[in-house]
């Protein structure tokens, strides 16, 4: 059993459960949040980066003070995604495994809403929820959090918009003597304004180390391309990558579609992930991606919350982030379970001018990427150009007679001697395309 988490009030049978986790030494959040939690009664702020423990900072005083007697739900947990409502309902109840009486139940959008119906009229202690499936429950009447002590937002700056509409409704339905905990990487004036209107004046701040939040696994890099480049540059990096799996991350959801379909043209194993497809769709791509059948996750930022991947080799920024916590977000899909990362941020040559403010903000170096040459770039785009022909399916449908004249012109030639010809005729057509005026063949970006 962990001493150090002894210190902090937890429990034994939590205390053996971190122990079975091998989770030994409390993190800082941890350490500021989980005595005030149990043992104050004021409304709660954390301010701390994804990936420094929020969830077992908020999640072990919640389990702990549940009064396993009392069958109704107590604690209602708000997250941003499915995703990372999926990851805290499976941190939660592998914390719980020596309280097994404290019930757990996750009713996140996205998936049938019958299922979560049927469940909700069981025994259920702590819920975690989107939203809008919160929301979509309460007006069904199939739910019922009017005897909860406590409301948790996890990643409130995450879901400003879905809970600016909704939030009323949500507290409407709680009793007025309840406790809001709320946990945030970010504190903008958006939520600087939903502490003021939903939290008690006698809030309790407590924020991590904001200063230093890189992770030191990760090479942080950067290459300083053109905008008709940008995409050949790219599958340059991803060809040195292949066999590893990696996240590209892109601003807008219309950004990750045109990269997806760039990269399913030049045949990479790649997936889009972002906020507008169906959770079904969500789920089949995740799951490619964790079995290795896809090795390239394209996503948005809200779309990666919550992936818990450990086997990420490398992170590429393919659009500069607009704030520096993004990057932080971004970059932290990499380097998990004590391995080492690699972050990759493409830039323009106007966007060179901020790396020292990210660096200076964030804490970390960044060094400068050697972009490839356009040699290498030309062979790259032609290695692109085998494994498409190598990959392309036979047209079993060309009439037999036809596909025999084709056969009769190249019968003569060896595998060696025709490779060589389609090599050549290949090289000479992209010395032709490159000849010509580069308003005409912009690679879509």
């Amino acid at each position: 059993m962990s001493k150090h988490f002894s210190k902090l009030g937890v429990s034994s049978q939590l205390q053996k459960s971190l122990a079975d986790l091998e989770i030994t030494t409390p993190t800082e959040i941890q350490v500021k949040s989980i005595p005030v939690l149990l043992e104050s009664n004021k409304d709660f702020v954390g301010l701390a980066k994804t990936g420094t423990g929020k969830t077992a900072a908020f999640g072990l005083p919640l389990i702990q003070l549940i009064d396993t007697d009392n069958d109704s739900i107590q604690a209602v947990i708000v997250v941003p995604t499915r995703e990372l409502g999926q990851q805290i309902y499976a941190n939660l109840v592998s914390f719980c495994k020596y309280v097994p009486q404290v019930s757990i139940a996750s009713v996140c959008g996205g998936t049938p809403i019958k299922p979560q119906i049927e469940r909700l009229t069981e025994k259920t202690h702590i819920v975690i929820a989107t939203p809008g499936r919160l929301i979509d429950l309460l007006k069904r009447n199939a739910i019922s959090i009017k005897n909860a002590k406590y409301l948790v937002l996890d990643e409130a700056d995450e879901m400003v918009t879905s809970l600016k509409e909704g939030l009323d409704v949500i507290v409407a339905a709680l009793p007025k003597e309840k406790r809001t905990i709320l946990f945030t990487a970010t504190m903008p004036g958006t939520i600087k304004q939903l502490v003021q209107n939903y939290l008690s004046k006698h809030v309790v701040h407590v924020s991590v180390n904001m200063e230093v939040v890189g992770n030191t696994a990760i090479d942080h890099q950067y290459v300083v391309v053109e905008p008709i480049e940008k995409l050949e540059v790219l599958m340059h990096f991803l060809n040195s990558k292949e066999g590893q799996s990696g996240i590209i991350f892109c601003k807008t959801k219309a950004a990750v579609n045109k990269l997806a379909k760039n990269l399913a043209i030049h045949k990479f194993p790649s997936g889009a992930l972002h906020g507008s497809l169906t959770q079904p769709i969500r789920d089949r791509i995740m799951g490619q991606f964790r079995e290795g059948h896809i090795k390239i996750l394209v996503a948005t930022d809200l779309a990666a919350r919550g992936l818990d991947v450990k086997e990420i080799s490398y992170v590429v920024n393919y659009h500069l982030p607009d704030v520096y916590e993004t990057y932080v977000h971004r970059s932290g899909r990499t380097a998990r379970a004590g391995a080492s990362g690699f972050s990759l941020t493409v830039l323009q040559k106007e966007e060179e001018k901020d790396i020292p403010e990210f660096e200076k903000e964030l804490g970390l170096t960044f060094t400068k990427f050697k972009k490839a040459d356009a040699a290498s770039i030309e062979e790259n785009n032609s290695l692109l150009w085998a494994k498409k022909i190598f990959k392309t399916k036979p047209n079993h449908t060309i009439p037999s007679a036809f596909r025999e004249k084709i056969h009769t012109v190249f019968h003569h030639l060896t595998k060696e001697e025709l490779i060589d010809k389609l090599l050549a005729h290949h090289l000479g057509q992209t010395k032709n395309i490159g000849s010509n005026s580069t308003e005409d063949n912009k690679i879509t970006l």
